[in-house]
């Protein structure tokens, strides 16, 4: 499956390009702060082998599909990392990361804005999805800002938490192969 390259996008505040090997060091850096990642601690990226394996698979994203996660910059300045990215040819995953200095000021909301529409013009045909952990409110009202209703809660599998809860939100109805797909 591969759909029309997708150029660099604008918002109002944040310039969005596919991310670069040059990029490397500011993704670190926003993938290795604790500070990133307070809602699933064992996600942080704990070393830069880490983060360039992500690269690698950020950029292939780009070249298999022609649209992945984007890095986003205010100002020149790298502060987080978001989009749409395809998986298992059965639906878009919306998620993002930014630094904790940009967060709370609504650029999720801008970023996935901008990313709903880029994946609509690649594969209209293929659902957006947002899964999170229940108690990310944060990301659960970007969701629902953006136009995604809740669809599935249930036991967030592989998780090292045993208690944490999935939420999994969409933007339309999800087939039984849809939603079984959200939960690997």
């Amino acid at each position: 499956m591969s759909g029309r390259p997708q150029a660099p996008r604008e918002t109002r505040r944040l310039q969005l390009d596919s991310p670069r090997e040059a990029d490397l060091e500011d993704l670190h850096r926003i993938y290795s702060d604790a500070r990133t990642w307070t809602h699933l601690p064992s996600g942080r990226f704990a070393d830069l082998a880490t983060t360039r394996g992500a690269l690698d698979r950020w950029r292939e994203d780009w070249r298999a599909h022609g649209l992945g996660a984007w890095v986003a910059r205010e100002g020149g300045v790298l502060v987080g990392h978001g989009g749409c990215a395809v998986r298992q040819d059965v639906f878009w995953n919306l998620g993002y990361r930014f630094a904790p200095e940009a967060q709370g000021r609504g650029l999720a909301t801008e970023l996935s804005h901008a990313a709903i529409a880029a994946a609509r013009e690649v594969h209209p045909e293929l659902p957006v999805v947002a899964y999170l952990l229940e108690h990310n409110a944060a990301s659960a009202v970007v969701a629902e800002k953006v136009g995604l209703t809740l669809r599935h809660r249930g036991p967030d599998a592989g998780n090292p938490d045993p208690s944490a809860v999935r939420l999994v939100c969409s933007d339309r109805e999800l087939s039984d192969q849809e939603l079984a797909a959200t939960m690997r």
